[in-house]
This record gives C-alpha cells, sequence and structure tokens, in this order.
C-alpha cells in the first residue's frame, strides 16, 4: 500500500463513508473511490463492503488497521519531532519534566534556588509518568526530564543525582509507642497492616514487588494507586500505610502520620535526563544544580 493508500484508508475506517473520509481529509469523494478502488487492486482483496449506506471493513480490513494506527501513531511522533526542531529553544525559557513524586516540595525548593539567580528565566514545568517523560525527551519536546529510574536510551545522557530510600507512611495511632521508638519499620511488621500499594507499572512498585519476593513478604494493600502523592494523602485520611520515596514522605504531616524508614532499606535514585543531541545549556545546567541541592535540603 502507497501512502496515500494508507491515508484514504484511514480516514474510511475512522468516519465509514466516503463522503466523511473525503472531508476529513479535503479531497473529492470520487477521488477517495478511486484511491480505494486501487488499493483493493493492488493487495488483491477487498477492504470494505457496503451495507445500509456505509462502508463496512472487511475481516481483512480489520486485520490490517492495527498496524495502520501504529504508523499514524509513528508519523505523528515525527511530525511533533520537526515541529520542535523548527520552533527551536529560546534562552530565556526552560521546559522542565518530572515525576509526581518530585513535582512538590523537591520542585518548589529547586525553584526558589533557581529563581535567585536566574530570575528573567521562564519555566515551564509538567509533571509526568517516566515513560511519558522519556517520550516526551526523545521528541525534544523538552529540556530536561527528572526521574527515579534509570533511562537507558541512545537519544538521552542521564545523569544520577542523589539516592533516596523507600518509607513507610503510617497514619497515627497504628503502631504502639514502643514501635515507633524503634525508629523503623520491619517488612514482617507491614506484613501485619493495611497497605496503600504502588501500580507495578511504576517503577517504584515494580522494585518494591521484587522485594517483597526476595524477603517472602506478603503485604495485605487495601488498594493500589499509580501516584505517589494519592497514596501520602490516603495515610493521611487513614485508609492504610503508604510506601514511597522520601522526597514525597518531605510533604507528610507529621500531626497525622508518622514516616519511617524500612529495614532492611530500600534505595531508590533520582536522575536527570536531557536529550543527547541538544547542547546541555547553562540554564539547563543551573537548574539541575538547583534541584540536586533541593534533594539535599530533605536528605
Amino acid at each position: 500500500m502507497r501512502l496515500r493508500h494508507i491515508e484514504v484508508f484511514n480516514a474510511v475506517m475512522l468516519t465509514g463513508s466516503v463522503s466523511a473520509a473525503a472531508r476529513m481529509i479535503n479531497v473529492t469523494q470520487p477521488a477517495v473511490s478511486r484511491t480505494l478502488q486501487h488499493a483493493e487492486i493492488q493487495l488483491g482483496f477487498a477492504l470494505f463492503q457496503r451495507a445500509g449506506g456505509r462502508l463496512v471493513p472487511t475481516a481483512e480490513a480489520q486485520t490490517l488497521y492495527p498496524h495502520i494506527e501504529r504508523l499514524f501513531a509513528q508519523l505523528d511522533e515525527v511530525q511533533r519531532l520537526a515541529s520542535s526542531l523548527k520552533a527551536g529553544r529560546n534562552q530565556g525559557e526552560l521546559r522542565v519534566l518530572t515525576v509526581l513524586g518530585l513535582s512538590y516540595e523537591v520542585l518548589a525548593r529547586a525553584m526558589r534556588l533557581f529563581r535567585e539567580k536566574h530570575p528573567n528565566v521562564l519555566v515551564h514545568h509538567q509533571a509526568l509518568h517516566s515513560a511519558q517523560i522519556v517520550s516526551a525527551l526523545v521528541l525534544q519536546e523538552a529540556d530536561l526530564g527528572f526521574v527515579f529510574s534509570a533511562a537507558s536510551h541512545p537519544a538521552l545522557t542521564q545523569e544520577r543525582l542523589a539516592e533516596r530510600r523507600v518509607v513507610a507512611v503510617v497514619p497515627k495511632g497504628v503502631l504502639a509507642a514502643k514501635a515507633l521508638k524503634a525508629g523503623h519499620i520491619t517488612w514482617p511488621q507491614l506484613a501485619r497492616m493495611p497497605v496503600v500499594a504502588l501500580d507495578r507499572e511504576d517503577p517504584l512498585g515494580l522494585q518494591l514487588a521484587h522485594t517483597m519476593r526476595d524477603h517472602g513478604v506478603g503485604l495485605s494493600p487495601v488498594m493500589t494507586v499509580q501516584t505517589y502523592h494519592v497514596a501520602l494523602s490516603l495515610a493521611h485520611h487513614g485508609v492504610g500505610v503508604a510506601l514511597v520515596e522520601s522526597c514525597t514522605a518531605a510533604s507528610a504531616d507529621p500531626t497525622r502520620v508518622d514516616v519511617l524508614p524500612i529495614e532492611p532499606a530500600i534505595p531508590t535514585t533520582v536522575h536527570m535526563l536531557r536529550p543527547t543531541g541538544r547542547a546541555h545549556s547553562v540554564v539547563a545546567r543551573g537548574f539541575t544544580r538547583c534541584l540536586q541541592q533541593a534533594l539535599q535540603q530533605i536528605a
């Protein structure tokens, strides 16, 4: 199939008729009909059948369509990358992406430090999941990304900024005074408590799952969540014990929860990511240093 065939086929699949497909891609109805006919001749099988005034895809068309969808997604990425390259980057602006766990205490402290040194730079920030950050940086839609997990990608350069550890955020009253005095909490203790677990698709959630398997511990989750601050909020409201990294725990309300490190310790590392093909500007380096200082402040 040629690209023109694919474009017309996709339009008909989305709209269900020749007239609507023609409007969608801004061509005439006869042009859509001719292109479909030519595509079917080249393929050697029919793509659509008429039923009640609409075009119904054949079994062959339905088999082809998922591959066509992936192709259009890749074309969209090419267009986004081209737009980023064409737009360039204003020296007075910085585009920063962080995972949600770094978007509260750490980002706020980093921005305060950064503003002292670069008061005229406009920072655009988005909080995304790790995979989304990697994708956006590969497409050069941002200058910097900060995540909790290493990301091996040929188009990205990464730098290790700091190591943190996983902690348990326990609702007040759940632990006895003797247990609090120990200054930490163990996996056997956590196994006896209701836990707000992290989704296994999250890097930290997957790390916790592996750790529990290695220690032969089974927790009792009351629910699973995708974001660390949702887990923290649930702990504040007494739903269960949140297992989060210490950056998120820095936002905990000490009047409502107790924050305890888990033993044996589970480390998690903060990484900076940036597009390899783009020069690492003074402003970007400055922001990275400020975020590193913010991490040290809440260690």
